[in-house]
């Protein structure tokens, strides 16, 4: 492989720790505080991005949550908006300190030939910190996985939908037994008090559970919810949609306030795993589906 091809870990160090026994030291206690049963065959999961200490419980708590698989089609916001506003990465491979996890060029070139709003573009993903984080919880998941990291600053609805459709018929056009699971990246309301926060993130939550990507992009624009990944989760909802999702299992929330103690300025954390369309598979009380 051609060190060109490999993009070195651009925030570890910061948003998680930057050698690997630390790393895996806190990872290891992430997971041995969040609940692993009963484990959920997914379409999809959505996770949170911040700094470990803030956010890593939620995102432990969504990868426990779901069955490991090979293939990971992981959407972020691009918050630097630099290069193109829907960027892919089509080769190479990502690093961190737990090593190199492969770019799954298969699955980049087959969702490039059908979605035209997408273009190959590693600067887009140079800085990024919102696909970055995810990727060493399912590295401690110990299952050999490939990625296909895709960087989102554009705006609208409609192309959540052609971006959805596209990926879709692409996992549904996979081998059963290779099919990737769609990670949606994203942090909620930034910077109001706690109890602002929590009103508004429960809207949004709400409309995740029901699957609904269209109420949630409408919900987030009305209440003026600063849900920095509204773009990435709506696609994937209108992905699952399509594939035949009806509901998502809220897994946790908590806001950066329930760390830190301060509660004037906070951050909310939502993790949500959205099961294949068959509630015997999931293994699961009806109540915890609702």
């Amino acid at each position: 492989m051609k060190p060109s091809t490999i993009r070195a870990a651009a925030v570890a160090g910061s948003f998680y720790p930057g050698t690997e026994p630390a790393l895996i030291a806190t990872l290891d206690a992430l997971f041995a505080e969040a609940p692993h049963e009963p484990l959920v065959d997914a379409l999809a999961v959505v996770s949170p991005h911040a700094g470990y200490r803030y956010s890593g419980l939620v995102a432990a708590k969504v990868y426990a949550r779901a069955k490991p698989v090979r293939r990971y089609i992981i959407l972020g916001p691009n918050h630097r908006g630099a290069g193109h506003p829907a960027a892919v990465v089509d080769e190479g491979a990502w690093e961190t300190p737990l090593g190199q996890v492969p770019i799954d060029g298969d699955l980049a070139h087959a969702l490039l030939s059908i979605c035209p709003i997408l273009a190959v573009d590693a600067f887009a993903h140079a800085w990024e910190h919102s696909l970055e984080v995810q990727v060493p919880f399912l590295q401690r998941t110990a299952v050999p996985f490939s990625i296909l990291p895709i960087a989102l600053f554009t705006r609208d609805f409609e192309t959540c939908q052609e971006l959805g459709r596209a990926l879709a018929k692409v996992v549904a056009d996979c081998p059963e037994d290779e099919r990737p699971v769609l990670v949606a990246s994203t942090d909620m309301t930034h910077y109001e008090a706690d109890s602002t926060a929590r009103e508004k993130d429960a809207l949004a939550r709400r409309e995740i559970r029901k699957m609904n990507p269209e109420g949630l992009y409408r919900t987030v624009r009305n209440h003026r919810i600063s849900m920095c990944g509204i773009i990435p989760t709506t696609t994937v909802l209108v992905a699952c949609k399509e594939l035949g999702a009806d509901r998502a299992v809220d897994v946790g929330y908590q806001t950066s306030g329930d760390v830190t103690g301060d509660r004037s300025q906070v951050v909310g954390y939502a993790g949500f795993v959205v099961p294949k369309p068959s509630t015997e598979e999931l293994g699961l009380p009806d109540a915890e589906l609702e």
